[in-house]
């Protein structure tokens, strides 16, 4: 359906807002394109040279390129400005549970240098049905169980964002349940299945049901779990938690083992139907699971791998009690864990566009290097001071945009007295116990014809006999000039001219 769907996507896919704004020595303007997902690679996005106003003829000449890292790009230029995909972009896998996915790339042309950010959105496409982990789960319920019951049931998954991911459930019907819906906000919409007549397992040992999920795409995909629930009677308290909510504050990169909170349950009954065992919820996915582990004997939760704030700040966990019973019983509770922030990431410098070489006769002010610092730590953790550590006729210039600077010279240079400077660019972090990173840049400095040749000796005194024959080697002179390469190279030859005092040079 997706593939069906694309050519009226790409009718319409273009969404485009320049902004532009001129920074210093360079220029930045921002675009933005909107794609849906799963383009055919080789797809236009975007004519950027003609949204920009470029001189195609000219992008080549000034190396117009996306700044990109290691990994192989998602998108690639043409040699006439136009933005390409260059591998099929899964909005599920780039922008996981993501509202608004957008990918923010930098374009740069150098000889004058500009830097544009560009902005493509990536549309969802309804591409995923709703799944179950099981096709069946199986549900034991006393038939001491009171109407008004309810039993949380395994959520079904659809990678798809908004109206696209699951909508609704529905149950088939029956005369003993009911189904709500549980909204977890970003965690999705969780089935309960509600008790709505008094089960009797002398009537009726089980009951099948089947649990349907919808997403809302037109036409809208479904996926089905067939529910069993088998009457049993026996066991007729349930464990309960002796607190209506659990809240905790863990921060980040604890050490495995630390407990974070311990919850307690109780149940009525007596001997094994009173004693109670603890765990997860069913809706506790694999990647909790690897986090965090609860004692199933004390109803402590306690830390299992690396918490990392900068991957989430909250965590909202099931905790399941039970007890021993035959037929046992069980209730959930929610336990929130909100994570704090340490800092625990250094800054990182980015050099986006560097001329390696700067005339000697360069204007105080003109730009070097444009580089951009970034901190994934959150709040004053994450603010960035940027500075240069050596006395060297450079200085970094803030840009428009945040924690971006151009290295520009501050002073004239002078190849004669130093050809070449190694620039070090610190970044320091506000936090308490800051961190700091540095990167060094390596700036030439080339020759300028600003220096004019020079005689050892002047003047010349040499004395000539008489009689000389033509041809014959009088004397020899030499002249040094401190400029480089072609800029140094001295030719020689007499002044002629009428002075009367000068005639001796025609035999000369």
């Amino acid at each position: 359906m997706a593939r069906r769907g694309r050519s009226a996507w790409l009718q319409r896919l273009i969404v485009l807002i320049v902004s532009l704004g001129l920074t210093f020595n360079f220029t930045s303007a921002q675009l933005r394109y909107s794609i849906p997902e799963e383009l055919t690679v080789g797809s236009a996005v975007g004519n950027i040279a003609k949204d920009l106003g470029l001189d195609v003829g000219a992008l080549n000449a000034r190396g117009f390129r996306i700044v990109s890292g290691s990994t192989e790009p998602l998108f690639q230029l043409n040699n006439n400005g136009i933005l390409h995909v260059n591998r099929k972009i899964d909005r599920e896998e780039v922008c996981e549970r993501t509202t608004t996915c957008i990918i923010n790339i930098k374009t740069v042309l150098e000889n004058p240098l500009e830097v544009h950010y560009v902005g493509i959105e990536v549309l969802d496409v309804n591409d995923h049905s709703p799944t179950f982990s099981d096709n069946e789960t199986h549900l034991e319920i006393s038939e001491s169980a009171l109407p008004g019951a309810r039993f949380q049931l395994q959520g079904a998954r659809d990678p798809d964002s908004d109206m696209f991911s699951i909508q609704l459930y529905k149950l088939s019907q029956n005369d003993h349940f009911r189904l709500e819906v549980k909204d977890r906000g970003e965690d999705g919409k969780i089935p309960v299945l509600y008790l709505h007549k008094a089960l009797d397992k002398e009537a009726a040992r089980s009951h099948r049901l089947l649990l349907t999920a919808v997403d809302g795409g037109k036409p809208a995909r479904s996926g089905t779990m067939g529910i069993i629930v088998n009457v049993l009677d026996v066991n007729d308290n349930m464990p309960v938690f002796v607190r209506d909510s659990y809240t905790a504050v863990l921060k980040e990169n604890s050490p495995v083992g630390t407990t974070i909170i311990q919850v307690n349950a109780t149940d009525l009954d007596d001997g094994l139907n009173g004693e109670v065992v603890y765990s997860f919820g069913n809706n506790v996915n694999h990647k909790l699971r690897k986090l965090f582990e609860v004692d199933a004997n004390t109803g402590e939760i306690i830390v299992k791998g690396l918490i990392d704030f900068e991957a989430k700040d909250r965590y909202e966990l099931d905790i399941k009690a039970s007890d021993k019973g035959l037929v046992p019983l069980e209730t959930e509770k929610s336990v929130v864990i909100t994570i704090v922030d340490l800092n625990d990431n250094s800054p990182e410098i980015e050099v986006t566009s560097f001329s390696s070489a700067i005339p000697e006769d360069a204007k105080s002010g003109t730009t070097v290097a444009l580089i951009s610092v970034n901190d994934n730590d959150s709040g004053v953790n994450g603010k960035v001071i940027c500075y240069i550590s050596e006395d060297v006729p450079f200085t970094l210039t803030p840009s428009l945009q945040e924690n971006m600077y151009s290295v520009v010279t501050k002073s004239l240079l002078d190849r004669e007295h130093q050809s070449k400077y190694d620039v070090t660019i610190v970044a320091k972090d506000a936090g308490e116990q800051s961190l700091s990173s540095q990167r060094t840049i390596s700036v030439t400095v080339s020759d300028v014809n600003d220096n004019s040749p020079e005689f050892l000796t002047n003047p010349y005194t040499f004395y000539v006999t008489e009689n000389n024959v033509a041809g014959a080697s009088l004397f020899s002179v030499s002249a040094y000039d401190c400029d480089d390469g072609d800029n140094a190279v001295i030719s020689y030859h007499i002044v002629r001219n009428g002075d009367e005092h000068k005639k001796l040079t025609s035999f000369l």
